[in-house]
């Protein structure tokens, strides 16, 4: 049985006693790993939320989302996939630190490291947790190829602050990403941009840095699927592998009532959901997370639903990607 320092099983398992022998369950079929089977799909908790500036309760997301698992099917009837093509398994959490932040991103580069050396084919679903755990994800991401990787980033901001104001944030992980020479700006998308959410001092930065844009306003008169393939093209030119990061405040508010930092005419549920399977079927893109949802205020769960949703049809794309 292979055993992780840094990686708990899953704290909550959801199980369902109703069995319909023509309809499975997501609970079904993402059960907890046994540490022999083999994984095509993991799915990481990484239950971190005190670097947010936002108050959040997003460490509380990969339990509420395990929550949900009986809720829904595996079955995506617009692209007629059954998810149980796939080998699918919840290897658990990335252990925390109660009070020590810094260790906790280490914790979470060192851990995901490790698991990728063991199961170098695995594909990750990492569930944040605020957005702070995407620059130490994609170190540890990075180490899986001898080349280049590029960002894809769904999101209504830019997350570009600077690191001395307060140390790594939920506002920093491309900032992080860059300065440490992780990734390179000229191979990030950023898509969903909002305006009254930004600086204008962060956007010459990102500029800068050649970072590629594009706004909310431009998703709504331009439509997602165009942005989507420029986004790959950035983020796949010249490197060997993606990375996808959605920022579940892309969303209008209307569709995200439970995040920390909502936003007004923000992103669609059916572009978000466009965008992610659009992002799936690429064969490029190797690694996806997604963060920055507070269950404490979420009414009737509806934020961590669609999140789940989002998980759910970006591997309907990875699935139709693997032509099954």
């Amino acid at each position: 049985m292979k055993r992780f320092a840094l990686l708990s099983p899953p704290e909550l398992v959801r199980r369902t006693n109703w069995r319909d022998r023509h309809e499975t369950k997501v609970a079904h079929w993402l059960t907890p790993w046994d540490g022999q089977a083999d994984v095509e799909v993991g799915f990481i908790g990484v239950p971190l939320s005190k670097t947010s500036i936002s108050v959040s309760g997003a460490s509380m997301t990969p339990n509420v989302l395990r929550e949900l698992f009986p809720a829904m099917t595996t079955y995506d009837i617009d692209h007629d996939v059954d998810l149980q093509v796939l080998r699918a398994h919840d290897l658990g959490d990335i252990q925390m630190h109660v009070t020590d932040l810094l260790r906790c991103h280490n914790n979470i580069e060192q851990g995901l490291a490790e698991i990728y050396q063991a199961m170098p084919r695995m594909f990750p679903i990492i569930a944040g947790g605020d957005h702070s755990i995407t620059c130490p994800s994609v170190k540890a991401f990075r180490t899986r190829y001898s080349g280049k990787v590029g960002i894809v980033q769904l999101d209504s901001h830019m997350d570009v602050r600077n690191l001395e104001d307060g140390g790594p944030s939920n506002g920093t992980p491309i900032r992080g990403l860059i300065e440490s020479g992780t990734v390179e700006g000229t191979h990030i998308a950023q898509i969903g941009l909002h305006s009254f959410a930004n600086s204008k001092p962060y956007r010459e930065y990102a500029l800068s840095k050649g970072i590629t844009q594009f706004t909310a306003s431009q998703v709504a008169k331009e439509g997602i699927a165009p942005l989507v393939e420029q986004a790959l093209a950035v983020a796949g030119n010249g490197t060997e592998a993606i990375y996808v990061t959605v920022d579940m405040d892309v969303l209008d508010q209307a569709y995200a009532p439970g995040v920390p930092a909502m936003v007004a005419a923000g992103m669609t549920s059916w572009q978000l959901l466009e965008a992610v399977y659009l992002l799936g079927v690429h064969p490029k893109v190797q690694g996806f997370d997604i963060v920055c949802v507070d269950p404490v205020h979420d009414a009737r769960r509806a934020t961590v639903r669609m999140t789940l949703h989002t998980i759910l049809t970006f591997l309907s794309g990875y699935a139709k990607r693997l032509g099954r």
